[in-house]
């Protein structure tokens, strides 16, 4: 039962660094604890629901289809058309900006269509209805939230950019903090083949994991950053300059895509790049036990006490946190690709499966970079409240995966 303590100390830990102690929406942290430990608990015992979800996330496969199809095409291999030779490291030929970051281009374009449609306005109004009722939030903030269990946390903001610029401190927060907390439908499949020969389950696992960190973000950035929920937010919104038709929303989100792109770009270069700097920095120091210096493993020592409470058996803890540390500084995909080739007995069946949970979302400092990037350009006049709330975004996005790693723990 370490995990209900690990949960509860997460709670008490994200209040503790609040910004306000005594203005958080209990309603919200609530029903977002309830509802992660309820999905958990359905996902697990209840086969067919997830069956359900992955049935959703082939739409968003199929975007990204659609987009690797004008990609090919403009960029050849390069963009995901036929390889002209054989390739010999699988997943070598997958380059970033050419294959991940262009679905921002399409996903804007779109979202920007179905706003001068009405679409988006009446999809907001359902979240509206349906959270107004549950947990207490209105519909711009449900959706964001809700829409980044299958997209990624530059793709899900797109999607409610109008309504970006009358949210709250709090609210552009949770937002920021759920997408922390996920990963994008997109790469689920990616994932899943990686830890697939030592998960069963592998794709499924993913997904749940997806689904029940979300809640657990809203929770949490309620607690930290707490906002005064408006369950009524209205998904009326005029724009002072409509389009004038469909194919020029088309090109005005496109044009905009390609504003939000680059900023991505820079800013993903420089960030990695300062990783990169201050690890050169840290070699500098004499070794620690044997092994250079490394925010990685400074943040794996910092983890380690985490990985206890979350449910990790003590031999395995060192292990746990090594991986966190990974996944923190570098990335989620490079600590999946530790954890797949960990040595056998490095970690226990149930540690291998908590740690899915637990590596299961974008909070790192890459991640950060795309989202400062992103965010900021679609919103510039709220650009500084973005970078302000940054760091806090990565640490409540990891405390959620945390605590979803605790409740599979618990329930397994």
């Amino acid at each position: 039962m370490r995990g209900v303590l690990g949960i509860g100390v997460i709670l008490l830990f994200a209040w503790v660094v609040s910004e306000s102690r005594w203005r958080v929406p209990w309603r919200v942290v609530t029903v977002g604890v309830a509802l992660q430990f309820g999905l958990a608990l359905l996902f697990l015992k209840f086969p067919p629901a997830t069956a359900a979800f992955l049935a959703l996330n082939r739409a968003v496969e199929a975007l990204q289809k659609a987009t690797e199809a004008g990609t090919g095409f403009v960029f050849g291999y390069l963009g995901g058309g036929d390889l002209p030779y054989a390739e010999t490291h699988p997943g070598a030929s997958f380059i970033f900006a050419f294959r991940a970051l262009p679905l921002v281009l399409v996903i804007s374009a779109l979202a920007t269509l179905l706003f001068y449609w009405g679409v988006l306005q009446r999809v907001v109004q359902a979240f509206a209805w349906v959270l107004r009722r549950s947990v207490g939030v209105g519909g711009p903030l449900g959706l964001g939230a809700a829409v980044h269990i299958f997209v990624g946390h530059i793709e899900a903001p797109l999607l409610i950019r109008p309504y970006l610029v009358r949210f709250e401190r709090g609210e552009l927060f949770a937002l920021m903090s759920c997408g922390m907390a996920g990963i994008a439908g997109t790469v689920m499949v990616l994932y899943a083949s990686l830890i697939g020969p030592i998960i069963p389950n592998a794709l499924g696992n993913i997904l749940i994991a997806a689904v029940i960190s979300t809640p657990a973000a809203l929770a949490l950035a309620a607690l930290m950053v707490p906002f005064r929920p408006d369950p009524g937010a209205s998904a009326r919104l005029e724009l002072g300059d409509p389009p004038a038709g469909a194919m020029d929303a088309i090109a005005r989100g496109t044009r905009d895509g390609i504003v939000f792109l680059a900023n991505i770009i820079a800013m993903l270069v420089v960030l990695v790049a300062l990783v990169s700097l201050v690890n050169s920095g840290l070699s500098l120091l004499p070794d620690l036990a044997g092994a250079p210096i490394t925010l990685q493993r400074l943040f794996a020592y910092a983890f380690r006490p985490v990985m206890w409470l979350i449910g990790i058996p003590a031999d395995d803890v060192v292990a746990a946190a090594a991986l966190m540390g990974s996944k923190t500084v570098l990335n989620e995909f490079v600590a999946y690709v530790d954890l797949a080739h960990l040595p056998a007995g490095a970690l226990s069946d149930r540690s291998r499966l908590i740690m899915t949970y637990a590596l299961c979302g974008f909070a790192n400092f890459a991640s950060l970079g795309i989202l400062i990037g992103g965010m900021g350009a679609m919103v510039p006049e709220r650009r500084a409240e973005i970078v302000a709330l940054g760091l806090r975004s990565i640490l409540c996005g990891t405390l959620a995966t945390c605590m979803s790693g605790a409740v599979v723990g618990l329930l397994i």
